[in-house]
C-alpha cells in the first residue's frame, strides 16, 4: 500500500525489471459513472456524515474532514489522502470533496486516486476513475496515464499497468514506440506469459505504431520463452518486410533461443548469415554465442566466429577466454592456449584456476610435465587444482620421484586439498606402497580434510591388489554406512577379486548395493559374476540380478545370456529358456549359434516339435549353422514327430551350404538317412529321392533301411524304421551279390 505520496512529480517514468504473476483480465468497457456500483456511500453531505461510524477510525476521519473544510484545495486533499492508510476512507474523502462547492478535482487528484487503486489491484474501480478523468477533458490525460502505467509496472503491478495501457490505447492517445517497448520488456523479462506479450504487441499495432527492431527483439524473446520457436522463425524471415533489419541483439536472441529449443540446424543457418554478411556485432553477442558453440562441440563455427571477433577487434570477456583456452588445450594446441593466457593478463583479466587446469592437462597429455611445472611457477599459481593435474600426470607416467617431490612442495606451500591426497593414495594403493598410504592419510587429516568416497575407493583397490579381501570388504561396509558410492574401477576390481577367490555371495552383495545406486558394472566384471553364479548352480540368482543390471544401465552381452542359458539347461532342464529369449528380444540382443543350440536342445528335451522347427528355421534363415550333433538330434526328433516337412526350406539351405562349403560338415551320411526316411514316411517322396541323389553325389552309401525304402515301398522297411533298426547291412547285400571270391 502506498503510505506517502508528498508530491505527484515523484511518479516519474522509471523503467525497472519487475516480476508479477497477476493475471491480466480482459479490458472492460469504460465506466462513465462517478461512483462504484457496489459503493453505498450517500450522495449528500448529511447522509455521508452519518455513515462515518462504519470506518476503521471514525474519529481520525472526522478530524481530516474538519481539516479539509478549512482549506479545501487539490494539494491539501492529496496530502490528506496520502496520510490515510485505509483506501476505502481515501475514496470516501475523494468523493466528499467532489460534493463540496466550489471545489473541483483536477488531473493531479485523479492521477493520485487512479494510481492508488491500481496499487491495491482494484482495477475495475481504477478504470472507472480513468473514464471520469477523461470525461472531464483535462489537458495531458494521455501523459498522466502513461505515468501511471510506468509507476504501476515499476512496483510490480504489471497486470494493473497493462489494464491502464489498454485504456490509453483505446482512447487514441498517441504513444511512443519506446514507451511500448519499455512495457513489453517488463512483460517479457518478467516471464509473464504469451498472453500478455501478445496483448501488448497487438495493442501497439491497433494504436497505429510501427514496431521497430527493439519491439521484435522483445517479441522473439517472449515467443521463445513460451516454446514458440516456429513463430519466431516466421517473424524473423519477415523482419525486413516490416522495415526492420536484424541487429546484434536480434542475432543473439535467435541463435541462443533456437539452440535452447532444439532448432540447432536453423540456428546454424542464422549464424552463417552473420558470418557471411557485414553486421555490427556487439561484444555481448560473442560473449553469449561463442561459448554456446563450443559447448555444442561445433568448434568449426566457433573458431570462425572467433576470427570475426578478432577482425572486429572485440576484446573477449572472461568466459570466452575460458572456453577458447579449454578448446586449444584439449586439442593440444598449447601455443595458442598459452598466447590467450598472456593476452588475458595483458587485458587486466586474472585467469581463473580452470584456465591453468586445462593448460596443464594439455601439457601432461603431450608428456611435457617439466614445461607444465615451469608454467605454474612462472605464473605464480598457488591453487591446488592446477598442481593436482600435474600430480596426476606424474602418476600416469609412473614418475614416483617427481610425484613425491611435488607433493612435498604442495604440503610446504599449504596448497593441498582432499583431491591431492586422494590422487596420492590411489597411486600408492595401486602400486603396493601401503606404508606410504598411511602417511598420506595422516597428512590429509592434519590438513583438515576428511576421507571421502574417493579415498575409500583408492584404499579398497589397494586391499584388493594385496589380496586382503576381508579388509577391502570392511572398508566397503563403511562406504555403505555413509551411503557413498565408490568409483566404477574400484567397483569392478572388488567384484572381480571376490569372484576370483570364489566369494560369489559377497560379490553379489556388492553388486546389489552399487546397482541400486545406479552405478553400472563393467561388462567383463558382470560376465565374471554371472559365470561364478552359474558354476555353483545359482542360476536363479542370476535371473534375479538381470532387472537390477538394467536399472543401473548395464546391458547383458550374448556371452552372458549364453552362460545363463547353459546354466538353465544344466540345472533346470531347460525350463525358463523362453523367458530369457523374450528378454533378449526386448533388449535388442540377437541370438547367436550358441543360444540357438541351447534352445534346440531344450525343445527336444521338452518334446516341443513345433518350437523346435521354428527355432531351427530361424537359425538357418539368419545364416547361422548349428552344431552337427544338435542338428542330427533335432532332425531325428522332428522325423519321429512327422514334422520334417515344416523345415523343408531349411533342409534345402543346409544341402546348399553343404555343397558350397566343402570344409564345413553340415550334413553327414547319418543325417541324410534320417531325412530321407522321415520325408518318405510323411509323403514327400520327391524330396526324399532328391536327397538320395545328393548322397550319391557325395559318395555316401545309404543304409539298408533307406536302400530298401527306395527300391520298394513295402511295409517291412517302415516297421524296421519305426523299431529304430538302423543297422547298416550294405556289406551283407554286396556279399550276397558277388558271392565268395
Amino acid at each position: 500500500m502506498i503510505t506517502n505520496f508528498k508530491k505527484l512529480n515523484l511518479f516519474s517514468k522509471i523503467f525497472i525489471r519487475a516480476q508479477s504473476s497477476s493475471h491480466l483480465y480482459s479490458l472492460t468497457s469504460p465506466k462513465n459513472t462517478q461512483t462504484d456500483p457496489n459503493d453505498q456511500t450517500p450522495q449528500n453531505p448529511s447522509e455521508f456524515q452519518s455513515n462515518i461510524q462504519s470506518l476503521q477510525n471514525p474519529f481520525e476521519f472526522e478530524s481530516k474532514i474538519q481539516f479539509l473544510k478549512k482549506k479545501l484545495h487539490p494539494e491539501a486533499l492529496i496530502k490528506v489522502l496520502s496520510s490515510t492508510n485505509d483506501l476505502n476512507a481515501s475514496l470516501k474523502l475523494f468523493k466528499w470533496a467532489a460534493l463540496q462547492t466550489p471545489f473541483r478535482h483536477n488531473i493531479e487528484t485523479y492521477k493520485y486516486i487512479i494510481l492508488r487503486l491500481g496499487m491495491e489491484k482494484r482495477v475495475d474501480e481504477m478504470e472507472g476513475y480513468v473514464n471520469e478523468m477523461l470525461k472531464e477533458g483535462f489537458l495531458g490525460c494521455g501523459d498522466v496515464l502513461l505515468e501511471v502505467v510506468d509507476r504501476l509496472v515499476e512496483v510490480g503491478k504489471v497486470s494493473e499497468g497493462l489494464r491502464a495501457f489498454g485504456v490509453v490505447n483505446s482512447r487514441g492517445f498517441k504513444m511512443l514506440v519506446e514507451d511500448v517497448n519499455r512495457l513489453l520488456g517488463v512483460v517479457v523479462e518478467g516471464k509473464r506469459g504469451i498472453k500478455d506479450v501478445l496483448f501488448v504487441y497487438k495493442e501497439m499495432v491497433k494504436g497505429g505504431l510501427v514496431p521497430n527492431v527493439g519491439t521484435l527483439n522483445y517479441l522473439f524473446m517472449g515467443l521463445f520463452d513460451n516454446d514458440r520457436g516456429d513463430l519466431v522463425l516466421d517473424q524473423f524471415k519477415r523482419m525486413r518486410k516490416k522495415g526492420c533489419c536484424p541487429n546484434s541483439k536480434t542475432y543473439e536472441i535467435m541463435v541462443c533461443g533456437l539452440v535452447s529449443k532444439n532448432f540447432a540446424d536453423e540456428a546454424f543457418v542464422v549464424l552463417n548469415e552473420v558470418l557471411e554478411n557485414e553486421c555490427d556485432l556487439e561484444p555481448e553477442f560473442f560473449c553469449k554465442v561463442l561459448p554456446l558453440l563450443f559447448r555444442m562441440n561445433r568448434d568449426d563455427i566457433g573458431l570462425r566466429l572467433f576470427e570475426k571477433m578478432k577482425t572486429l577487434k572485440v576484446v573477449p570477456d572472461l568466459l570466452v577466454y575460458e572456453v577458447l583456452i579449454q578448446y586449444y588445450s584439449k586439442n593440444l594446441c598449447i601455443d595458442d592456449a598459452t598466447n590467450l593466457v598472456n593476452e588475458m593478463i595483458s587485458n587486466d583479466l586474472k585467469p581463473p584456476d580452470c584456465v591453468f587446469v586445462d593448460l596443464v592437462n594439455g601439457l601432461c597429455k603431450l608428456n611435457k610435465l617439466g614445461e607444465a611445472k615451469q608454467f605454474l611457477k612462472d605464473h605464480q599459481v598457488m591453487e591446488a587444482n592446477s598442481y593436482n593435474e600435474l600430480l596426476k600426470g606424474y602418476c600416469e607416467v609412473g614418475n614416483f620421484v617427481e610425484m613425491i617431490r611435488l607433493f612435498q612442495k604442495m604440503v610446504e606451500s599449504n596448497i593441498i586439498n582432499s583431491l591431492t591426497c586422494n590422487i596420492m593414495i590411489r597411486y600408492l594403493s595401486e602400486n603396493h606402497k601401503s606404508n606410504l598410504v598411511y602417511k598420506v592419510l595422516s597428512r590429509m587429516l592434519v590438513s583438515g580434510s576428511m576421507p571421502d568416497s574417493t579415498t575409500y575407493s583408492a584404499l579398497i583397490i589397494g586391499k584388493c591388489k594385496s589380496s586382503e579381501l576381508d579388509d577391502a570388504l570392511s572398508l566397503f561396509h563403511l562406504v555403505c554406512e555413509e551411503h557413498w558410492v565408490i568409483d566404477s574401477s574400484c567397483y569392478a576390481t572388488l567384484i572381480e577379486s571376490l569372484c576370483q577367490t570364489e566369494r560369489i555371495q559377497e560379490a553379489v552383495e556388492v553388486f546389489h548395493y552399487m546397482s541400486l545406486n545406479k552405478c553400472a558394472l563393467s561388462t567383463s566384471s558382470f560376465s565374471m559374476l554371472i559365470r561364478g553364479l552359474c558354476l555353483i548352480g545359482k542360476v536363479d540368482k542370476v535371473i534375479k540380478l538381470l532387472p537390477l543390471a538394467s536399472y543401473s544401465g548395464l546391458d547383458c552381452s550374448n556371452e552372458d545370456y549364453n552362460t545363463i542359458m547353459k546354466g538353465i539347461s544344466t540345472y533346470y532342464k531347460g525350463n525358463g529358456l523362453l523367458v530369457i529369449v523374450a528378454r533378449m528380444l526386448v533388449e535388442g540382443c540377437p541370438l547367436d549359434s550358441e543360444a540357438y543350440n541351447e534352445l534346440l536342445k531344450s525343445m527336444i528335451h521338452d518334446h516341443r516339435a513345433k518350437e523346435c522347427a521354428l527355432f531351427l528355421n530361424q537359425m538357418i534363415d539368419k545364416g547361422l549353422l548349428p552344431d552337427t550333433e544338435i542338428l542330427a538330434n533335432s532332425l531325428s526328433f522332428l522325423a519321429q514327430r512327422c514334422r520334417l516337412h515344416t523345415v523343408l526350406p531349411t533342409i534345402h539351405k543346409l544341402c546348399s551350404v553343404s555343397v558350397s562349403v566343402s570344409d564345413q560338415k553340415v550334413l553327414n551320411q547319418a543325417i541324410c538317412n534320417v531325412l530321407i526316411n522321415g520325408l518318405w514316411k510323411e509323403g514327400y517322396k520327391h524330396e526324399a529321392r532328391w536327397l538320395l541323389d545328393i548322397m550319391l553325389e557325395k559318395g555316401w552309401v545309404p543304409d539298408s533301411i533307406t536302400h530298401r525304402l527306395l527300391i520298394n515301398s513295402g511295409d517291412s522297411e517302415v516297421s524296421a524304421y519305426e523299431k529304430g533298426d538302423t543297422h547298416d547291412e550294405i556289406a551283407s547285400i554286396l556279399s550276397e551279390g558277388f558271392g565268395e571270391l
